[in-house]
């Protein structure tokens, strides 16, 4: 039987990851660089932090491809959502390691360590994998011979982070990405288990020795995506753009929707699961997060508009109904149609004016007193509305239902639109295209710790 491993949500306290890069599979975004000289065949550690945004289809980490198809080394998920160690030597296997657990969890984040040490006299210690701080038993296909050289760190030869040279391509958020060349770290070297919650968190790495190949990708400059902080070990940036560095991190984890929650028609999802596509049907789209109190802001931009209800829906309310809009216990805005609100169980109060093609939509939930607010372009159009429902609501998530429609969300961790200012919440959470109102927050691991 496979085991689901959850994924671990970010902690508050000591190290803390500033950026991530999102990679959209649709895109074919990858990170390649030439390795720069000789490094070691038996001994190297990978260490990555990995928000996954799609199950199903084999999805490349890192590679290192010395001839194609013949020799190299890489580490992906495989399609059955497995981690998959891979390893090619003159047309035959050098390495080939599974997992028996599954990862499935597109809400969090994983922490992904590969440990390479051939000259082990234990078949077992030559190929060490660790997820989230914990060793995780591998099912060896082929196991590498003590003292095998690989086909990593060869002078010359491409190494990309995101794909299998243009093949195979990483859909989801990285962040905190190290190769080391020539030594191995243990686990500790990476992060640590914090002392409140037992969850797995990242430390600072920074000052290890990183070899002749080695490099650390921190994703802190936009202009310059690839750039080794470690050293000078750069990497281009193939179809990743400044906008697709994100600040969902795996020291501040942010709300996408979640391609888990289905309705009965199920939307394409892409950009990091911050955009949603339907089609001539009525598709429901959920947030990864929800809330029962404080006060919190997201924003929505329509690119092609057909039917859009966009607020929040109540855990008790039926989901799988792609109709749910009709459902008791929501509160929705529409811009179907010209722009009309709509709240409750589908029924129009009000024509409180358009939100055009293009517009953003700018939506403010106060769960403490049960009332919803939305802006166009930044100004209010509707202030204090009071929640369908409000003596009965509990735990409300973001919702989207949407016909014939392009969504792109920002929940402040990465925007799936363009943004032409990057404006913080009061805490200096999340980038948004306009200020979140006062007292309201991003809706992102660290604030709810606080506010939620």
């Amino acid at each position: 039987m496979s085991i689901i491993i959850p994924a671990n949500s970010a902690v508050s306290g000591g190290f803390e990851a500033s950026n991530s890069l999102m990679f959209n599979r649709a895109d074919s975004a990858y990170l390649v660089h030439t390795n720069s000289g000789t490094g070691s065949y038996q001994k190297s550690t990978f260490s990555a932090w990995v928000k996954r945004s799609s199950l199903g289809t084999v999805q490349t980490m890192w590679n290192n491809q010395v001839q194609a198809g013949v020799n190299q080394v890489r580490f992906e998920f495989d399609a059955a959502d497995k981690i998959y160690l891979y390893g090619e030597e003159a047309g035959g296997y050098a390495l080939r390691a599974l997992t028996t657990s599954v990862y499935r969890d597109l809400s969090a984040w994983y922490h992904v360590l590969v440990i390479i040490d051939t000259p082990q006299s234990a078949a077992a210690d030559r190929i060490k994998l660790y997820v989230n701080g914990v060793q995780v038993t591998l099912t060896f296909t082929t196991t590498p011979a003590q003292d095998a050289n690989l086909r990593m760190n060869y002078n010359s030869t491409p190494v990309s982070v995101g794909s299998t040279q243009a093949s195979s391509y990483f859909n989801g958020y990285m962040a905190e990405v190290y190769w080391i060349d020539g030594t191995v770290y243990a686990t500790s070297d990476f992060g640590e288990f914090d002392e409140d919650s037992g969850i797995w968190k990242p430390i600072d790495a920074s000052g290890l020795t990183f070899g002749t190949n080695g490099f650390y990708l921190d994703f802190e400059d936009s202009s310059a995506l690839g750039n080794d902080a470690a050293g000078s070990n750069n990497f281009t940036a193939t179809n990743l753009a400044a906008r697709d560095q994100a600040t969902d991190t795996c020291t501040n984890n942010f709300c996408t929707l979640n391609p888990l929650a289905i309705s009965n028609e199920i939307p394409t999802y892409s950009q990091g699961n911050c955009e949603s596509v339907s089609s001539a049907y009525w598709h429901s789209v959920m947030g990864t997060m929800g809330f029962s109190s404080g006060k919190w802001y997201w924003e929505v931009k329509i690119t092609t508009t057909g039917g859009n209800f966009h607020g929040v829906i109540a855990d008790y309310v039926n989901f799988a109904d792609a109709t749910v809009y009709n459902e008791v216990g929501q509160t929705t805005y529409t811009s179907d149609d010209g722009g009309e609100m709509s709240f409750g169980p589908d029924t129009t109060t009000a024509d409180y004016g358009v939100i055009g093609q293009n517009d953003i939509t700018g939506i403010a939930v106060n769960m403490d007193d049960k009332q919803i607010s939305i802006y166009d372009n930044g100004s209010a159009i509707v202030s204090n509305f009071a929640l369908d429902d409000a003596a009965n609501l509990g735990f409300v998530l973001p919702l989207g239902v949407e016909y014939s429609a392009t969504a792109q969300w920002n929940f402040g961790g990465c925007s799936a639109f363009a943004l032409s200012s990057a404006v913080s919440d009061a805490n200096g959470y999340g980038n948004f295209e306009y200020a979140p109102p006062t007292g309201y927050y991003a809706l992102c691991t660290k604030n709810l710790a606080e506010y939620g």
